[in-house]
């Protein structure tokens, strides 16, 4: 028999945490007429707890009495009590004493009675039918246990039979007993999860067995149903639902959803059936402004369904104070409690209560009214209008009866079978219900996180009232004020992905993926402004701003009338959504028979069962089914533990980490481990997966806590600013983000002055930024105006009315053009884009004696100058518009929207200086902030024509981040790769991992955001690649690879195989596909990705592996040192050594590329400028050198289908590039910076490529075949298509370190080993060759994806920017 768990270890619960049998003392009955006085006239009996059955049932001294008659069965084994006064003493086995038993944290025996019989106990003249009612429990800690209790009569023939166990016959029911006299007995089952249908089930079979049996074997048929219980473990999070046969139930226990959704098990549409919608908001509302509520009815069991389904439509905001949904006549004086609560009493306490308290919110299901205590009223906020009235459409719309679904079908003459379609139908209804309730709270909150800065983890929540519509302030201040709404704001904060998070990703709309992109201030587009005119909707919602207390008074004609006639409404709107909600799959697993007697050889056999059926159930899967058979890993390594197989546990949860590593159960791992004996660890440490387990959840410390997660409020400053006090201030208000804005911000406010900021500047320029907000949420133009802009343009500035030479107006701004607002009849007068001005000049016109400052402004291709006599606010404009214009300029040129957005946001705080300041040197103030107009000018080198014609798209990964993050790798993954994946999420995508394991997915058709930054890992990311078209494996210097699914955007796999770093990865296609991984110890490693199985591993010696390239069945491997070849079975074919080959020079391999074609390796090693060419046939003999003119270094090479192209030499005078005689062109980075060890090559078929600098930034991805690839430089990360596609001769150009540009070609890669730190060559980030900032050297390696996924796609060059350090940016070129 397996080894016993040790006791130090808490093994984990199954579903039951406590059984106990409740009735009348046998002192409160004193014959058979006294029990009939009392049930009949007198007051009712005083209830108490009977038996107490606590699992575990089998205990270690169970193996010495298995063979034991069956009526020892309750001597040793037992794990109950009985009441020491109810025990005879002649017979001392009866039970354990009250203090030996362990009652689980959270229950109150002392309470358990009066809320098992909430209504009293009464004996009864004749029988009744048994009732169930629910019960939540709640510690001092806030923890909730849930209790089911079924109460249930018993005829009364002698005080003694029950009490004392003694075995005599009695009639079996329903006989009547002694002068008809029925006892009420309940039987209570605790657990931990509210499993209030599935436990009202057990015990109903429970009590068929109840009714029939002796009195003296009611505690063993008790018993034996909670120990049957304790043996069901609890199903984890997911798709797989437990199923244990009962007779003559089958029961169905269902899992939560995810591990951040409630365990659902009950119906979600009872409230829906009690009250009006309109009265559900009411409730709603009282819920979110945490008011003292009291439920009302007349059925005890409505009181904890209704609340918990209100608990229910809340998630993922959590009710944080008292809930205590039934209580007793005895307990009322809890509803006394000065705090927010949530309590529930029977009907006939209403009186009382109204009475007694006050500023009640006093609910009765029964009739489905509100009131409050006392007739006094409770300010009642109303749920704004907009989202009150699509949800009480969507009610309307949703089919609450289930005869109406069964009218069509045949009676089922089997139990199951109708219960079982019962479930289904609940389960689509119950799915509906929540996606009601979730879009409701969606359109409450959605704008919340306009408002939040994560960084500083900071609410405006003055900025977001304002926001808000007049007639819904009132409600959300009280919200806002709330505990639950706290918690909300940390859970937004900390990003957590919940239902809420995920309906806002699925519903974001081109233009929120946009606004997420561009770190503009926000403006209302001209389409918002047309939407905002033409909705009759939004009329109502200006008119209606007083508050409204009764919704269900509201007649809004665009609302569907109501479903009085119980059909399904067939709604084109909102409600159709609601009703297309299809519940996601789910699965079964049946619990084996449990054998009796419940004796330690059953109870390991019944375990022994447990893992033979879910190992079976394991082997019949599908490859791809990998969530599922996560949950089977999950249930045995629960049931290996309860055996103490503690090793085979330990494997089954390490097998988690490539399943689903959410719900890899980390705290019970770490038990577990700690409790192992010391020959068990030392067994664990000689196997390598568990060695690694045991090394991540033990040896590693973990996260530490954040020392301070508080959601902090803004306030304004109330004391002097330094620098870095500032920007913390400025970040958190929401004005700005980037650091070197404010610090230019700081610049303007302080000159002239000490260099701090003292509260009241603060104080007056937040107040100019605020307004100037204001007053262009409220610009409206005409439609003969707006018919001329483009619907994403926005007016950021108006002037004041001026005089112009084309009549007199307003001038407006937006970030494509100026144009003037005419007065009197408003038109529009286009004055030019900001692309089309040649020249811009502040002068001044003489009028009378007079000289009027003047604004002219010259068109391209246009005579007249357009003249605008602006007068005061000439010389602000005049900043205004050239800083656009340089904006705008650079924007072209460098293919880059985030010029023209961060100009508008310097000329949006030029204006609020400029009303800051109010002086004669607040013009010279702003002009601090014309960063790109300075830069225009000091720039003597424009963008090469060839780049500027090539360069197609540069996007910001860091784009809204307080500071840029290094681009560590990029993955262009092509769209439509499966047909799985939804419509809108077939798109082509570009996938950037930023620093500390973040990862940011963008829309590659659109180039805005697909998915917000992820985290994979706390580490730096080195490499990536698509597998099987579904999944991108992510390889990471934690040595961990991660493995996102495309289709949910989810990294829920790890493979742990490696012991250093993850250095590469290459993809093979074939059956069954496989992935190659490289780390840099040396360690290869070959997965089938469908098993996620190493098939083979072998090991380079020396280490230092940096990367792998796959070709003819050979893997070539670079470690610095050497070049080898080897089958993928790890056999050597070739090598060749750098000591051999460079006996005078230490220098190491830093790339490689083979031209099969030709028969050659082209090396390039670090501090040597010139290639070396080996031929394949014999890497013996000596190299051919081909050395470089003017190149200090090589870092990377590139090959372009017969060529082979070298970056321009040192200095900007010698030619692009130059032929090599007998050899393929070559091109060459010169680098003058130090590079770190990039992760190696991608394979033929499938591109990708990366690149590092001197920060450690590094780039990958790009979808390309034949010619076509995707390149990144250390600078920029550029991808294009080379070759010839469609006609067209492609190459690729960039810029490399010192300014230079070069041409680039189609296989990139990366250099092994770094090189040491050199001096920059002349032309370096000094220079004025290029952009400021200078760009990082080149080091890059392309893969290949098949070109029939995109054929209409150009190829693609992906390139980063580094901005002083650490600023990186990604553009995407095309021909």
């Amino acid at each position: 028999m397996a080894e016993a768990a040790p006791q130090a270890l808490a093994l984990p619960s199954g579903l039951l945490e406590l059984c106990a049998l409740l009735g009348p003392s046998r002192d409160s009955l004193r014959g058979p007429e006294q029990a009939q006085r009392k049930g009949v006239g007198g007051p009712p009996l005083e209830p108490e707890v009977l038996s107490v059955f606590v699992p575990p049932f089998v205990t270690k001294e169970d193996s010495q009495t298995a063979s034991a008659p069956c009526a020892t069965l309750s001597k040793t084994r037992r794990r109950s009590f009985r009441k020491k006064r109810d025990k005879p003493k002649s017979e001392p086995w009866k039970g354990l004493p009250p203090e030996d038993v362990t009652v689980p944290n959270g229950v109150d025996l002392l309470a358990l009675p009066q809320l098992c019989f909430p209504g009293g106990l009464c004996v009864a003249s004749e029988p009744k039918e048994d009732c169930v009612h629910f019960l939540v429990l709640t510690d001092v800690c806030g923890n909730r246990t849930y209790g089911v209790v079924a109460q249930y009569y018993r005829p009364l023939h002698d005080e003694s039979c029950f009490y004392n166990g003694k075995a005599h016959w009695e009639p079996s029911w329903p006989t009547m007993g002694v002068a008809g006299c029925f006892v009420p007995f309940a039987v209570c089952v605790v657990s931990k999860l509210p499993y209030y249908n599935a436990l009202k089930d057990c015990l109903s079979c429970l009590l068929t067995h109840l009714k029939l049996c002796k009195d003296f074997e009611v505690d063993n048929h008790i018993k034996d149903f909670a120990a049957k219980l304790s043996l069901i473990p609890s199903p984890p999070p997911g798709p797989l639902h437990l199923v244990f046969n009962m007779k003559p139930l089958q029961i169905v226990f269902p899992s939560r959803a995810d591990p951040e959704s409630p365990v659902i098990d009950l119906d979600l549409h009872l409230p829906l059936l009690c009250f009006r919608p309109e009265k559900v908001l009411q409730i709603l509302t009282c819920l979110l402004t945490e008011q003292r509520i009291v439920f009302f009815s007349s059925n005890w069991a409505l009181l904890p369904l209704v609340a918990e389904c209100f608990m229910a439509y809340l998630h993922p905001l959590q009710w944080q104070h008292t809930f205590v949904p039934v209580l007793s006549g005895q307990m009322l004086d809890f509803v006394m409690a000065p705090t927010s609560f949530l309590m529930g009493c029977h009907l006939d306490y209403f009186e009382e209560v109204s009475k007694e308290a006050d500023g009640l919110v006093l609910i009765n299901i029964d009739n489905g009214s509100i009131t409050c205590s006392n007739e006094e009223d409770v300010d009642l906020p109303d749920i704004p209008l907009l989202a009150a009235q699509t949800f009480i459409q969507r009610v309307q719309s949703l089919q609450l009866h289930h005869e109406l679904d069964l009218a069509h079908l045949g009676a089922s003459t089997d139990l199951n079978e109708g219960r079982a379609r019962r479930r289904a139908w609940q389960r689509r209804l119950n799915c509906q219900v929540q996606q009601v309730a979730l879009q409701l709270l969606f359109s409450i909150f959605r704008e919340v996180k306009n408002h939040l800065n994560y960084e500083h983890r900071v609410f405006n929540s003055e900025e977001f009232l304002k926001t808000r519509a007049p007639g819904d302030q009132q409600f959300y201040r009280q919200v806002l004020d709330t505990y639950m709404f706290h918690a909300f704001l940390k859970a937004r904060l900390s990003r957590r992905m919940d239902a809420f998070a995920q309906m806002d990703l699925n519903t974001q709309s081109e233009e929120d993926r946009l606004n997420g992109m561009l770190a503009s201030p926000r403006r209302p587009t001209i389409e918002k402004m047309a939407s905002r005119k033409s909705s009759a909707l939004h009329a109502v919602h200006r008119r209606m701003v007083v508050s409204m207390p009764n919704l269900q008074d509201i007649a809004v004609p665009e609302l569907l009338a109501r479903n009085s006639s119980l059909r399904k409404v067939d709604s084109t709107g909102c409600g159709s959504v609601v009703l297309n909600v299809t519940p996601p799959s789910t699965y079964t697993f049946k619990i084996p028979e449990i054998h009796f007697p419940l004796v330690s050889q059953c109870v390991q056999a019944y375990y022994s069962d447990c893992v033979a059926l879910l190992s079976k159930a394991m082997g019949l899967l599908a490859p791809d089914s990998s969530v599922l058979l996560a949950r089977y890993y999950y249930l045995r390594g629960a049931v290996h533990l309860m055996q103490g197989q503690l090793l085979d546990a330990l494997l089954d949860f390490q097998s988690l980490y490539k399943t689903d590593i959410r719900i890899f159960p980390a705290d019970l791992v770490r038990r577990t481990v700690g409790s192992l004996s010391g020959p068990q660890r030392a067994q664990a440490e000689r196997v390598p997966e568990l060695r690694r387990l045991i090394s991540e959840v033990v040896d590693k410390p973990g996260e530490a806590p954040k020392p301070d997660d508080r959601v902090k409020n803004f306030e304004l400053p109330k004391k002097h600013m330094q620098l870095d006090d500032f920007v913390k201030r400025v970040q958190e208000s929401g004005i700005v983000k980037d650091t070197n804005t404010i610090h230019r911000l700081f610049e303007a406010l302080t000159v002239g002055h000490q260099k701090q900021i003292d509260p009241e500047t603060f104080k007056d320029f937040y107040n100019c930024w605020k307004e100037a907000e204001a007053e262009a949420q409220e610009v409206s133009l005409p439609l003969s105006v707006t018919e001329h802009l483009d619907k994403n343009e926005c007016v950021y500035k108006l002037s004041s009315s001026v005089k112009t030479n084309r009549g007199v107006g307003k001038i407006a701004m937006t970030q494509k053009r100026l144009f003037l607002l005419t007065e009197g009849r408003p038109g529009y007068v286009e004055i030019s884009t900001f692309r089309n001005i040649e020249e811009v000049r502040s002068t001044t016109v003489a009028f009378l004696l007079l000289r009027i400052p003047t604004l002219k402004i010259k068109v391209v291709s246009k005579k007249e100058v357009f003249e605008a006599n602006l007068k005061t606010e000439c010389d602000l404009w005049h900043l205004m518009v050239k800083e656009m214009w340089a904006g705008k300029k650079l924007a072209d040129d460098h293919k880059d929207p985030q010029y023209i957005q961060q100009a508008l946001t310097h000329v949006l705080l030029m204006d609020a200086v400029v009303g800051t300041l109010q002086s004669p040197a607040a013009i010279y103030a702003a002009s601090k902030l014309s960063h790109f107009d300075r830069m225009k000018n000091e720039m003597s080198t424009p963008v090469p024509r060839t780049t500027s014609e090539t360069l197609k798209h540069k996007i910001n990964p860091s784009a809204g981040e307080t500071c840029p993050h290094a681009v560590d790798v990029l993955l262009y993954t092509p769209g439509h790769l499966d047909p799985a994946e939804k419509v809108e999420d077939a798109h082509p995508k570009l996938w950037c991992a930023l620093d500390e394991g973040k990862v940011t997915v963008f829309d590659a058709s659109s180039w805005t955001i697909h998915q917000q930054c992820f985290k994979v890992g706390a580490s730096k990311l080195n490499c990536m690649v698509m597998a099987e078209q579904n999944q991108v494996w992510v390889g990471s210097e934690d040595s961990v690879i991660y493995i996102i699914n495309i289709h949910s955007m989810s990294c829920n796999k790890q493979l742990t195989d490696h012991r250093s770093s993850v250095t590469d990865l290459v993809a093979q296609n074939g059956t069954p596909s496989k992935v190659y991984s490289c780390s840099a110890d040396g360690t290869v490693l070959a997965w089938n990705v469908s098993t996620l199985r190493v098939t083979s591993r072998f090991q380079l010696p020396g280490g230092g592996l940096s990367s792998i390239s796959l070709h003819d069945g050979c893997l070539w491997c670079c470690t610095g040192t050497s070049i080898v070849a080897v089958m993928t079975s790890g056999l050597l074919c070739q090598e060749l050594k750098v000591g051999e080959n460079f006996k005078e020079m230490s220098t190491s391999f830093v790339g490689f590329q083979l031209l099969p074609e030709q028969d050659q390796l082209w090396v390039a090693c670090a501090g040597l400028a010139s290639i070396y060419i080996w031929s394949l046939a014999d890497l013996t003999q000596p190299p051919h050198r081909v050395p470089l003119q003017d190149c200090s270094e090589v870092s990377c090479m590139i090959r372009v289908k017969q060529q082979v192209r070298r970056a321009p030499p040192a200095f900007p005078s010698a030619p692009p590039g130059a032929s090599l005689p007998h050899h393929p062109r070559l091109s060459l980075a010169d680098l003058g910076r130090r590079h770190r060890p990039v992760p190696g090559p991608g394979q033929r078929e499938n591109l990708r490529d990366r690149c590092r600098e001197e920060d450690g930034g590094q780039g990958a991805g790009g979808p390309h075949r034949q010619g076509d690839n995707a390149l990144l430089g250390g600078g920029q990360i550029r991808a294009e298509r080379v070759g010839r596609g469609r006609g067209e001769d492609r190459h690729l150009e960039g810029r490399v370190n010192g300014g230079r540009w070069a041409e680039w070609g189609c296989a990139l890669r990366a250099p092994p080993s770094c090189p040491p730190t050199r001096a920059p060559p002349k032309g370096g980030p000094g220079s004025q060759s290029g952009p400021p900032g200078g760009w990082g050297g080149v080091a890059a390696r392309l893969s290949t994806v098949p070109v029939e996924l995109y054929p209409q796609r150009f190829g693609l060059v992906l390139h980063r920017e580094a901005v002083g350090s650490g600023c990186c940016e990604v553009a995407v070129r095309a021909v």
